[in-house]
């Protein structure tokens, strides 16, 4: 498994966030059982630059905790046997690995959003790239019964890290 990283923020993480990247990472991936190798790019940035993208890409005018940019057009979540049906447009051709997509988190938002919900800031990054993670492998929240599944989904996920509130 490959992750990217762009740090484009001045505002500093206090833990190894990439331990917690990676981590998160492989516990989604098997949890959905992924069978393949997967490449995931990060953008770690700050309140202005995500209201920006949030902005551009999704006509809010506001910053938000995390984006995610799902590569694959899942028929059904994690329902990864329609990547075999056209490797070009899945798979990185260099290293053969499935690209999930992007996730931009905003690292002003880890912190406040940590403060507000009174648990560490490891938990709510561990947290946004959880939630993240779910929607590069094709799950919503849009409606009521897949926002449940979701949040059952991140809650099991966090628990077996031992990533607690």
């Amino acid at each position: 498994m490959t992750f990217n990283i762009e740090v484009e923020t001045k505002k500093q993480l206090s833990f190894d966030y990439k331990k917690i990247i990676d981590e998160v990472i492989n516990k989604v991936l098997e949890f959905e059982n992924c069978p393949y190798e997967t490449e995931v790019n990060l953008v770690l940035t700050d309140d202005e630059e995500i209201h920006s993208i949030n902005m551009e890409y999704r006509g809010i005018d506001s910053p938000t905790d995390v984006l995610s940019f799902p590569m694959i057009d899942y028929i059904s979540p994690s329902d990864f046997s329609i990547v075999e049906k056209n490797e070009r447009e899945y798979f990185n051709p260099e290293t053969g690995e499935l690209i999930l997509g992007d996730i931009i988190i905003s690292v002003d938002k880890v912190y406040e959003q940590a403060k507000c919900y009174n648990h560490s800031d490891v938990r709510e990054f561990a947290f946004l790239i959880t939630h993240s993670m779910l929607h590069l492998c094709g799950y919503d929240h849009m409606e009521k019964a897949e926002a449940n599944i979701m949040e059952e989904k991140q809650s099991q996920i966090l628990s077996e890290l031992g990533i607690n509130r």
